[in-house]
């Protein structure tokens, strides 16, 4: 009984010592830092408010107004002028007497296919069949078209057979006078601009794209001035991007007004104020520059009649001038067929007649339209349009 009493004090002090060791443990662990203690902010310095100084301000002398110096007005102020414009220089054409004479050497470029080929061929001693077979030939190369290809063989062969003996004069002489009735010397080829009963005359330029229209409408300006006559230019030609810059350029040189309107606008309107404008400047002619049609569609040939009508409000045109590159033969006479069929063409305009030009169109565009060829072009030059002249023209053909 001793014993058992004795293993349960033994026990309860075991407990009791173990139950201190843990709480002295427990007690020799660091507790966490306390928090830190919240630190002194200071309050940054307060912006200036609207009004306010961004500093302590200074004490500086100040003057009034009394002693303030100010100007009294005697020194000049520079003011810079915009630059002035410089108005273009108006140029002097050259006269348009002889035009085509001083032209020759030019024109004298085409000779070779027919004025020297033809004089070639008829030097030979013996004129046979074949031989007249290449002068046909040659005449049709150089675009003088079949019909009067045959009416100048014919007479030629007739002319030869009864002259015999045949020196180059004579046969110089007997070509030329061939030619030239074919050309045609009786035709009144004057451009008309001045209608008796009014002013101003009216003159439209039509053709295609390509021809040299505009620059063809410029030139004729040029040639009218150099005559004397005073002008108005009508830009109808709205559907060409810079026709009518173009036009204006042309003008400017010589001193003739331009009128214009907006890009694609209503060309018979831009017709219309011209001729309009033309008559309150009391000016002698006015020149109408046409959009370049395209033989093939019908609704701009349309365009191109409406025009003509419109202007006619105004007064009759005196003239319709066609526009044609000589360089394109055959083809020119399909689109002067088209053109004559929409307006009354009174005269033709053969640009380009120089280097590989054949001069034979002369004669078959005049035959085609029964109007004559009044204005030829040889070359790019301002002064390089001339009133036709069948002597000379025939003459630089066939040379001396």
């Amino acid at each position: 009984m001793e014993t058992v009493i004795l293993a349960v004090v033994i026990a309860v002090v075991v407990l009791g010592a173990l139950g201190g060791l843990v709480v002295g443990s427990r007690r020799k662990k660091s507790l966490p830092p306390p928090p830190p203690a919240a630190p002194d902010i200071t309050a940054p310095p307060a912006e200036p408010h609207v009004g306010d100084e961004a500093e302590t301000p200074r004490d500086e002398p100040r003057r009034t107004i009394e002693e303030v110096d100010l100007p009294d007005g005697s020194a000049s102020v520079a003011v810079e002028e915009p630059p002035a414009v410089e108005a273009p220089e108006i140029e002097i054409p050259e006269p348009t007497a002889g035009r085509l004479v001083r032209l020759r050497a030019r024109l004298s470029r085409s000779q070779t296919a027919l004025g020297k080929g033809l004089l070639t061929l008829l030097s030979r001693e013996h004129l046979d069949d074949e031989t007249w077979e290449e002068i046909e030939d040659t005449l049709l190369t150089a675009d003088v078209g079949v019909q009067p290809t045959t009416e100048l063989v014919d007479r030629l062969r007739e002319r030869v057979k009864v002259l015999g003996t045949r020196t180059p004069e004579e046969l110089r002489g007997l070509l030329r006078d061939e030619l030239l009735k074919l050309v045609g010397t009786d035709v009144d080829r004057e451009v008309k601009t001045e209608p008796a009963d009014r002013k101003p005359g009216i003159v439209m330029v039509v053709g295609v794209n390509g021809t040299g229209k505009t620059t063809t409408t410029g030139k004729l300006a040029r040639v009218l001035v150099a005559d004397g006559r005073t002008v108005v230019l009508g830009a109808a030609d709205t559907f060409r991007a810079a026709a009518a810059d173009q036009l204006q350029t042309w003008g400017e040189r010589v001193g003739a007004h331009t009128v214009r309107g907006p890009e694609a606008g209503d060309p018979a309107s831009v017709a219309f104020d011209a001729v309009k404008e033309g008559k309150e400047m009391g000016v002698d002619v006015v020149l109408i520059d046409t959009a370049g049609r395209l033989h093939t569609k019908t609704g701009l040939m349309d365009e191109l009649g409406k025009v003509k009508r419109v202007v006619e409000k105004h007064a009759p045109l005196d003239e319709v001038l066609l526009v044609l590159d000589a360089t394109t033969g055959q083809n020119g006479l399909v689109q002067a067929r088209v053109f004559a069929e929409v307006v009354d063409i009174t005269g033709i305009v053969l640009t380009k007649l120089d280097g590989t030009a054949k001069g034979g169109i002369v004669i078959a565009v005049q035959r085609e339209l029964g109007v004559p060829v009044k204005l030829i072009g040889l070359g790019e030059g301002a002064d390089d349009l001339a009133p036709f002249e069948p002597e000379a023209f025939v003459d630089a053909l066939i040379g001396d």
